[in-house]
């Protein structure tokens, strides 16, 4: 990251100092990305040739039949999406290479995994069972003793 630091310094890039700013995150905040997703963003019109810039990690998806000629610079590549990614006639770089080949971003895509898909985010907001919440519960189990009966149904009692 001093690289970027550097970069953004000199430059005034806006593309430095998000990918700057994005290497100070913690990894919750650096949410891992599918080839599947990569894929699908690269295939639009205007984006193939590009460099897909991804602060965090890439991983694989069986789902993805076939994977496009991509380039990718990332800060980690799993196994087998690294092995896809290359079998496909694809490219992967570091971001200090990227900084050399392109400092100020030119031609490059910066994507992001998705950062609300984590399980505990189910759990957020207002609490389950009050009115117009979504949350989930944290439950032991989801028989028919656990969480079945007051307020959940308006059979025994009333229900929200």
């Amino acid at each position: 990251w001093w690289g970027y630091k550097y970069l953004e310094k000199r430059t005034g890039s806006k593309f430095d100092g998000i990918i700057k700013k994005r290497l100070y995150m913690s990894k919750n905040n650096r949410a891992p990305l599918s080839i599947a997703r990569m894929a699908r963003i690269y295939k639009r019109k205007g984006n193939e040739g590009k460099t897909v810039v991804v602060v965090g990690s890439v991983t694989n998806d069986t789902r993805l039949y076939e994977v496009p000629k991509l380039s990718v610079c990332a800060l980690r590549v799993t196994e087998r999406a690294r092995a896809r990614i290359l079998k496909a006639g694809g490219e992967i770089i570091t971001l200090d290479q990227l900084a050399l080949r392109s400092p100020k971003g030119e031609n490059t895509l910066l994507i992001q995994g998705p950062r609300k898909a984590r399980e505990s985010e189910k759990h957020f907001g207002r609490a389950p069972g009050q009115p117009s919440s979504h949350a989930k519960p944290f439950v032991r189990a989801k028989g028919r003793k656990f969480e079945r009966a007051r307020g959940r149904r308006n059979s025994r009692g009333y229900k929200n």
